[in-house]
Protein backbone atom coordinates (compact mmCIF):
# COMPACT_ATOMS: atom_id res chain seq x y z
CA UNK A 1 0.00 0.00 0.00
CA UNK A 2 0.94 3.42 -0.79
CA UNK A 3 2.04 5.69 2.41
CA UNK A 4 2.95 8.66 0.00
CA UNK A 5 1.55 9.34 -3.42
CA UNK A 6 2.77 12.24 -5.85
CA UNK A 7 0.25 12.77 -8.60
CA UNK A 8 0.90 15.26 -11.35
CA UNK A 9 2.90 17.91 -8.62
CA UNK A 10 3.85 21.00 -10.74
CA UNK A 11 5.48 23.79 -9.07
CA UNK A 12 6.40 27.09 -10.67
CA UNK A 13 8.32 30.08 -9.07
CA UNK A 14 6.86 33.18 -11.54
CA UNK A 15 8.22 32.01 -15.34
CA UNK A 16 10.60 29.26 -13.85
CA UNK A 17 9.53 25.81 -13.78
CA UNK A 18 11.16 23.90 -10.67
CA UNK A 19 8.89 20.77 -10.89
CA UNK A 20 6.26 19.44 -13.78
CA UNK A 21 4.12 16.52 -13.63
CA UNK A 22 5.88 14.77 -10.92
CA UNK A 23 5.03 11.59 -10.22
CA UNK A 24 5.32 9.07 -7.45
CA UNK A 25 4.54 6.64 -5.32
CA UNK A 26 6.47 5.72 -1.45
CA UNK A 27 5.24 2.22 0.00
CA UNK A 28 4.55 1.93 2.95
CA UNK A 29 7.34 1.56 5.85
CA UNK A 30 9.47 2.00 2.67
CA UNK A 31 12.68 4.50 2.99
CA UNK A 32 12.98 6.68 -0.08
CA UNK A 33 16.04 9.11 -0.70
CA UNK A 34 15.64 11.74 -3.30
CA UNK A 35 19.18 11.81 -4.76
CA UNK A 36 20.65 14.38 -7.44
CA UNK A 37 22.96 17.95 -7.57
CA UNK A 38 21.87 21.32 -6.01
CA UNK A 39 18.82 22.87 -8.16
CA UNK A 40 17.89 19.55 -8.84
CA UNK A 41 14.29 20.16 -7.07
CA UNK A 42 14.62 17.01 -4.30
CA UNK A 43 14.11 19.42 -1.14
CA UNK A 44 11.64 21.80 -3.23
CA UNK A 45 9.76 18.28 -3.65
CA UNK A 46 10.57 16.98 -0.28
CA UNK A 47 8.82 21.04 1.31
CA UNK A 48 5.46 20.10 -1.10
CA UNK A 49 5.38 16.50 0.97
CA UNK A 50 5.69 18.47 4.54
CA UNK A 51 3.42 21.46 3.28
CA UNK A 52 5.85 24.11 3.59
CA UNK A 53 5.75 24.81 -0.46
CA UNK A 54 2.10 25.62 -1.93
CA UNK A 55 2.06 23.41 -5.27
CA UNK A 56 1.32 25.14 -8.42
CA UNK A 57 -0.60 21.74 -9.54
CA UNK A 58 -1.70 18.17 -8.58
CA UNK A 59 -1.99 16.03 -5.70
CA UNK A 60 -0.52 15.15 -2.69
CA UNK A 61 -1.60 12.08 -0.62
CA UNK A 62 -0.73 11.11 2.49
CA UNK A 63 -2.08 7.36 3.97
CA UNK A 64 -4.70 7.81 1.91
CA UNK A 65 -5.87 11.69 2.51
CA UNK A 66 -5.56 14.26 0.19
CA UNK A 67 -3.28 16.96 2.14
CA UNK A 68 -2.03 19.18 -0.80
CA UNK A 69 -4.02 22.18 0.75
CA UNK A 70 -3.60 21.05 4.42
CA UNK A 71 -1.49 22.71 7.16
CA UNK A 72 1.81 21.02 8.01
CA UNK A 73 0.75 20.06 11.61
CA UNK A 74 -2.33 18.30 10.49
CA UNK A 75 -0.02 15.80 7.78
CA UNK A 76 0.90 13.34 10.16
CA UNK A 77 4.74 14.10 9.37
CA UNK A 78 7.68 14.60 11.08
CA UNK A 79 10.94 16.54 9.67
CA UNK A 80 14.28 16.89 9.98
CA UNK A 81 16.27 20.03 8.81
CA UNK A 82 19.52 20.41 7.74
CA UNK A 83 19.98 23.10 10.17
CA UNK A 84 19.23 21.57 13.90
CA UNK A 85 16.91 24.38 14.63
CA UNK A 86 16.82 23.46 18.49
CA UNK A 87 16.01 26.16 20.80
CA UNK A 88 18.93 26.93 22.29
CA UNK A 89 17.59 28.42 26.26
CA UNK A 90 15.92 24.84 26.52
CA UNK A 91 17.70 21.55 27.46
CA UNK A 92 17.08 18.09 25.29
CA UNK A 93 14.39 17.71 27.44
CA UNK A 94 12.39 20.65 26.87
CA UNK A 95 13.11 20.85 22.93
CA UNK A 96 11.94 17.26 22.88
CA UNK A 97 8.70 18.06 24.59
CA UNK A 98 7.89 21.90 23.41
CA UNK A 99 5.53 20.56 20.53
CA UNK A 100 4.00 18.02 22.55
CA UNK A 101 3.06 20.58 25.37
CA UNK A 102 1.92 22.76 22.37
CA UNK A 103 -0.67 20.15 21.31
CA UNK A 104 -2.15 20.19 24.90
CA UNK A 105 -0.55 16.36 25.52
CA UNK A 106 -1.07 14.79 29.18
CA UNK A 107 2.18 15.18 31.09
CA UNK A 108 2.61 11.67 31.71
CA UNK A 109 2.62 10.58 27.88
CA UNK A 110 4.99 13.79 27.14
CA UNK A 111 7.48 11.72 29.49
CA UNK A 112 6.59 8.25 28.03
CA UNK A 113 7.41 9.57 24.38
CA UNK A 114 10.34 11.22 25.26
CA UNK A 115 12.12 8.38 27.38
CA UNK A 116 10.68 6.35 23.95
CA UNK A 117 12.91 8.14 21.48
CA UNK A 118 15.71 8.78 24.41
CA UNK A 119 15.86 5.39 24.29
CA UNK A 120 16.03 4.95 20.69
CA UNK A 121 18.85 7.50 19.86
CA UNK A 122 20.55 6.52 23.12
CA UNK A 123 20.58 10.14 24.16
CA UNK A 124 19.33 9.58 27.88
CA UNK A 125 22.18 10.98 29.86
CA UNK A 126 21.77 14.24 27.81
CA UNK A 127 18.01 15.26 28.14
CA UNK A 128 19.31 17.99 31.12
CA UNK A 129 21.75 19.19 28.96
CA UNK A 130 21.54 22.40 26.67
CA UNK A 131 22.10 22.59 22.75
CA UNK A 132 25.22 24.18 23.79
CA UNK A 133 26.97 21.43 25.65
CA UNK A 134 26.71 18.93 22.91
CA UNK A 135 28.11 18.09 19.85
CA UNK A 136 27.45 18.13 16.60
CA UNK A 137 26.13 14.36 16.24
CA UNK A 138 24.35 14.69 19.71
CA UNK A 139 22.55 17.92 18.51
CA UNK A 140 21.25 16.16 15.13
CA UNK A 141 20.24 12.75 17.45
CA UNK A 142 18.02 15.65 19.21
CA UNK A 143 16.53 16.79 16.09
CA UNK A 144 15.27 13.25 14.79
CA UNK A 145 14.16 13.00 18.48
CA UNK A 146 11.82 16.20 18.56
CA UNK A 147 10.67 14.50 15.32
CA UNK A 148 10.06 10.96 16.19
CA UNK A 149 8.39 12.18 19.62
CA UNK A 150 4.85 12.83 17.88
CA UNK A 151 4.72 9.51 16.52
CA UNK A 152 3.80 10.02 12.68
CA UNK A 153 3.63 8.24 9.65
CA UNK A 154 5.73 10.03 7.31
CA UNK A 155 9.48 11.13 8.21
CA UNK A 156 10.95 13.36 6.28
CA UNK A 157 15.34 14.24 6.34
CA UNK A 158 16.40 17.24 4.74
CA UNK A 159 20.21 16.73 4.53
CA UNK A 160 20.23 16.11 7.94
CA UNK A 161 24.01 15.18 7.68
CA UNK A 162 25.51 17.31 5.84
CA UNK A 163 26.87 19.81 8.62
CA UNK A 164 28.99 16.90 9.80
CA UNK A 165 32.30 15.89 9.52
CA UNK A 166 32.77 12.77 7.36
CA UNK A 167 33.45 10.74 10.64
CA UNK A 168 29.97 11.93 12.26
CA UNK A 169 27.99 11.31 8.97
CA UNK A 170 29.02 8.07 8.59
CA UNK A 171 28.18 6.99 12.17
CA UNK A 172 24.69 8.49 12.53
CA UNK A 173 23.96 7.22 8.76
CA UNK A 174 24.45 3.57 10.57
CA UNK A 175 22.07 4.95 13.33
CA UNK A 176 19.63 6.32 11.08
CA UNK A 177 19.25 2.77 9.05
CA UNK A 178 18.93 1.26 12.50
CA UNK A 179 16.28 3.58 13.62
CA UNK A 180 14.53 2.58 10.41
CA UNK A 181 14.39 -0.98 11.12
CA UNK A 182 13.21 -0.49 14.72
CA UNK A 183 10.23 2.15 13.70
CA UNK A 184 8.97 0.92 10.15
CA UNK A 185 7.90 4.06 9.14
CA UNK A 186 7.95 5.62 6.13
CA UNK A 187 11.25 7.72 5.55
CA UNK A 188 12.11 10.25 2.89
CA UNK A 189 15.18 11.46 2.82
CA UNK A 190 16.88 14.22 0.92
CA UNK A 191 20.64 13.98 0.10
CA UNK A 192 22.91 14.78 -3.04
CA UNK A 193 25.44 12.31 -1.36
CA UNK A 194 25.69 9.29 -3.27
CA UNK A 195 26.88 7.01 -0.23
CA UNK A 196 24.30 8.01 2.06
CA UNK A 197 21.72 7.44 -0.57
CA UNK A 198 22.80 3.91 -1.28
CA UNK A 199 23.51 2.35 1.79
CA UNK A 200 20.57 3.85 3.42
CA UNK A 201 17.82 3.33 0.87
CA UNK A 202 15.28 0.67 -0.57
CA UNK A 203 14.91 2.58 -3.20
CA UNK A 204 16.35 5.48 -4.86
CA UNK A 205 14.90 8.78 -7.17
CA UNK A 206 17.60 10.03 -9.16
CA UNK A 207 16.43 13.70 -10.38
CA UNK A 208 17.81 16.12 -12.71
CA UNK A 209 15.80 19.43 -13.38
CA UNK A 210 12.81 18.62 -11.32
CA UNK A 211 12.58 15.49 -13.35
CA UNK A 212 12.90 11.85 -11.92
CA UNK A 213 15.45 9.66 -14.07
CA UNK A 214 15.44 6.96 -12.42
CA UNK A 215 13.70 4.97 -9.63
CA UNK A 216 14.96 1.51 -8.69
CA UNK A 217 16.71 -0.62 -5.96
CA UNK A 218 20.35 0.75 -4.82
CA UNK A 219 21.93 -2.08 -6.59
CA UNK A 220 19.95 -1.64 -9.96
CA UNK A 221 20.60 2.08 -10.01
CA UNK A 222 24.64 1.23 -9.78
CA UNK A 223 24.60 -1.65 -12.04
CA UNK A 224 22.22 -0.97 -14.68
CA UNK A 225 21.87 2.85 -14.98
CA UNK A 226 18.66 4.16 -16.96
CA UNK A 227 20.71 6.93 -18.83
CA UNK A 228 24.11 8.69 -18.82
CA UNK A 229 23.21 11.35 -16.31
CA UNK A 230 22.32 8.65 -13.95
CA UNK A 231 25.59 6.40 -14.49
CA UNK A 232 27.57 9.61 -14.35
CA UNK A 233 26.06 11.19 -10.58
CA UNK A 234 26.47 7.27 -9.56
CA UNK A 235 29.40 6.38 -8.81
CA UNK A 236 32.86 7.34 -6.47
CA UNK A 237 35.29 6.98 -8.19
CA UNK A 238 32.85 7.50 -11.28
CA UNK A 239 32.31 5.81 -14.24
CA UNK A 240 34.56 6.23 -16.76
CA UNK A 241 33.17 6.96 -20.78
CA UNK A 242 34.28 6.08 -23.95
CA UNK A 243 33.38 7.58 -27.34
CA UNK A 244 32.49 5.14 -29.89
CA UNK A 245 30.70 3.31 -32.49
CA UNK A 246 28.99 -0.13 -32.58
CA UNK A 247 29.69 -2.52 -34.80
CA UNK A 248 28.03 -5.84 -36.55
CA UNK A 249 30.57 -8.79 -36.17
CA UNK A 250 29.74 -12.34 -37.28
CA UNK A 251 26.07 -12.84 -35.99
CA UNK A 252 26.70 -10.62 -33.22
CA UNK A 253 27.99 -6.99 -32.63
CA UNK A 254 30.69 -5.05 -31.36
CA UNK A 255 31.86 -1.64 -30.38
CA UNK A 256 34.73 0.19 -32.04
CA UNK A 257 36.93 2.18 -29.68
CA UNK A 258 39.54 3.99 -32.00
CA UNK A 259 41.84 1.07 -33.39
CA UNK A 260 40.52 -1.44 -30.93
CA UNK A 261 36.79 -3.34 -31.37
CA UNK A 262 35.40 -4.67 -28.11
CA UNK A 263 33.11 -7.92 -28.37
CA UNK A 264 29.55 -6.96 -27.36
CA UNK A 265 29.07 -10.89 -26.83
CA UNK A 266 28.80 -10.28 -22.58
CA UNK A 267 26.76 -7.83 -23.08
CA UNK A 268 22.83 -7.43 -21.69
CA UNK A 269 21.18 -5.35 -23.82
CA UNK A 270 17.90 -2.59 -22.73
CA UNK A 271 16.98 -2.66 -26.39
CA UNK A 272 18.36 -3.67 -29.82
CA UNK A 273 21.39 -2.80 -30.85
CA UNK A 274 22.22 -1.36 -34.72
CA UNK A 275 25.12 -1.24 -36.63
CA UNK A 276 27.19 1.83 -37.33
CA UNK A 277 25.71 3.43 -34.04
CA UNK A 278 27.37 6.55 -32.46
CA UNK A 279 27.57 5.16 -28.46
CA UNK A 280 29.14 5.34 -25.83
CA UNK A 281 31.19 2.62 -23.79
CA UNK A 282 30.60 3.36 -19.65
CA UNK A 283 32.53 1.12 -17.65
CA UNK A 284 33.29 1.33 -13.64
CA UNK A 285 36.67 1.18 -11.98
CA UNK A 286 36.05 -2.22 -10.60
CA UNK A 287 34.64 -3.53 -13.72
CA UNK A 288 38.15 -2.97 -15.44
CA UNK A 289 41.38 -5.71 -15.00
CA UNK A 290 44.97 -4.28 -15.44
CA UNK A 291 48.25 -6.26 -15.60
CA UNK A 292 51.35 -5.64 -16.72
CA UNK A 293 52.95 -6.80 -19.96
CA UNK A 294 54.34 -10.19 -19.55
CA UNK A 295 51.72 -11.28 -16.79
CA UNK A 296 48.23 -11.71 -18.93
CA UNK A 297 45.40 -13.70 -19.29
CA UNK A 298 43.47 -13.86 -22.26
CA UNK A 299 41.02 -11.53 -20.83
CA UNK A 300 43.65 -8.68 -21.06
CA UNK A 301 43.02 -7.89 -24.83
CA UNK A 302 43.79 -4.28 -24.72
CA UNK A 303 47.22 -2.60 -24.76
CA UNK A 304 47.10 0.73 -22.63
CA UNK A 305 49.91 3.11 -21.16
CA UNK A 306 49.31 4.39 -17.27
CA UNK A 307 49.11 7.66 -16.62
CA UNK A 308 48.05 7.73 -12.96
CA UNK A 309 48.32 5.62 -9.72
CA UNK A 310 46.33 7.09 -6.75
CA UNK A 311 46.28 4.98 -3.42
CA UNK A 312 43.17 5.13 -1.74
CA UNK A 313 44.39 2.74 1.09
CA UNK A 314 42.89 -0.84 0.71
CA UNK A 315 42.66 -0.08 -2.78
CA UNK A 316 44.27 2.47 -5.62
CA UNK A 317 42.96 3.75 -8.41
CA UNK A 318 44.73 3.51 -12.12
CA UNK A 319 44.62 5.88 -14.91
CA UNK A 320 45.51 4.62 -18.13
CA UNK A 321 45.37 5.71 -21.39
CA UNK A 322 43.68 3.59 -24.10
CA UNK A 323 43.50 4.83 -27.99
CA UNK A 324 43.18 8.41 -27.17
CA UNK A 325 40.49 7.47 -24.35
CA UNK A 326 41.66 7.81 -20.47
CA UNK A 327 39.44 5.62 -18.14
CA UNK A 328 40.07 4.48 -14.54
CA UNK A 329 40.76 0.82 -12.76
CA UNK A 330 40.45 -0.34 -9.11
CA UNK A 331 43.28 -2.54 -8.19
CA UNK A 332 43.87 -4.20 -5.07
CA UNK A 333 47.15 -1.60 -3.09
CA UNK A 334 49.39 -4.41 -3.21
CA UNK A 335 49.76 -4.21 -7.12
CA UNK A 336 51.54 -0.92 -8.01
CA UNK A 337 51.78 1.06 -11.23
CA UNK A 338 54.23 3.51 -11.92
CA UNK A 339 53.63 6.61 -15.24
CA UNK A 340 54.37 5.15 -18.04
CA UNK A 341 54.36 1.60 -17.33
CA UNK A 342 53.05 -0.63 -20.32
CA UNK A 343 49.62 -2.85 -19.61
CA UNK A 344 46.77 -4.58 -20.69
CA UNK A 345 43.40 -4.18 -20.21
CA UNK A 346 40.20 -5.96 -20.12
CA UNK A 347 36.53 -5.72 -19.34
CA UNK A 348 33.94 -7.12 -17.31
CA UNK A 349 31.50 -6.80 -20.05
CA UNK A 350 28.36 -7.82 -18.42
CA UNK A 351 28.44 -4.86 -15.93
CA UNK A 352 28.97 -2.46 -18.59
CA UNK A 353 27.09 0.38 -19.65
CA UNK A 354 26.24 1.13 -23.36
CA UNK A 355 24.22 4.76 -23.94
CA UNK A 356 23.28 6.16 -27.58
CA UNK A 357 25.17 9.38 -27.97
CA UNK A 358 22.13 11.46 -29.23
CA UNK A 359 19.48 10.54 -26.72
CA UNK A 360 22.22 9.27 -23.55
CA UNK A 361 19.27 5.97 -23.16
CA UNK A 362 21.11 2.83 -21.95
CA UNK A 363 21.13 0.66 -25.18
Amino acid sequence: MESVSIRDVSLNFGAVRVLEKLNLDVMEGEFLVLLGPSGCGKSTLLNCIAGLLDVSDGQIIIKERNVTWQEPKDRGIGMVFQSYALYPQMTVEGNLSFGLKNQGMPRDQIRERIERAAKILQIEPLLARKPAQLSGGQRQRVAIGRALVRDVDVFLFDEPLSNLDAKLRSELRVEIKRLHQKLTNTMIYVTHDQIEALTLADRIAVMKGGVIQQLDEPHTIYNRPRNLFVAGFIGSPPMSFLDGEVMAKGNGFSFRLGEHEVPLAGYVAETELAPKQAAIFGVRPEHVEIHHEGDVPETALYPATVDLEEPMGADSLVWVSLGGHTLSARVDSSQRFRRGDKVRIGFNLSMASIFDQETEIRL
